[in-house]
Formats: C-alpha cells, structure tokens, sequence
C-alpha cells in the first residue's frame, strides 16, 4: 500500500499516511483538528482544500488518495463551526 507524506497548513504539520486511509483519522492523529458536524457529507462543515483537488473536499468523507505522494491539505476555517 502507498505511503503519502501530508502536511497540513497553516500550522505546517507533517505526518505521514496510508492510501485508503479516512482523512479525519490521519488529522486526528496528527493532532490537527478539522472541525464537523454531520460527519456524511452535508454541513460542508470539513471542508479542506486539497493538492491536486479544484475544488473543497469534505474531510468527513475523503480517504488519503495514493497520489500524489505529497500533498498539502490547507484547513478552511469557518469560525461558525
């Protein structure tokens, strides 16, 4: 299985992940929090901007993909959350 190194912005913390791996796991134990709330995909609440992704994807429902094997994960932070 792929290992893919993340680093999440803007606090520049860096661990590494197993493809396939849910994103909210690999954040968590990193201890980066991305804030929820429906955890299915509704709320929009997990937004996160993603390397390689045009647009927002929903921490709540992305998996770590298998490439690229860096990818920058910018957290969008809505105060309301």
């Amino acid at each position: 299985m792929a290992t893919v190194n993340i680093r999440f912005l803007p606090d520049d913390i860096a661990v590494r992940a197993q493809a396939g791996e849910p994103l909210l796991a690999v954040a968590a134990r990193a201890g980066v929090h991305i804030s929820t709330g429906c955890l299915m995909g509704s709320c929009h609440a997990c937004e996160v901007d993603m390397t390689g992704e045009e647009e927002p994807v929903l921490a709540c429902l992305q998996a770590v993909p298998s490439e690229p094997a860096d990818i920058e994960i910018n957290l969008l932070d809505d105060p309301t959350w």
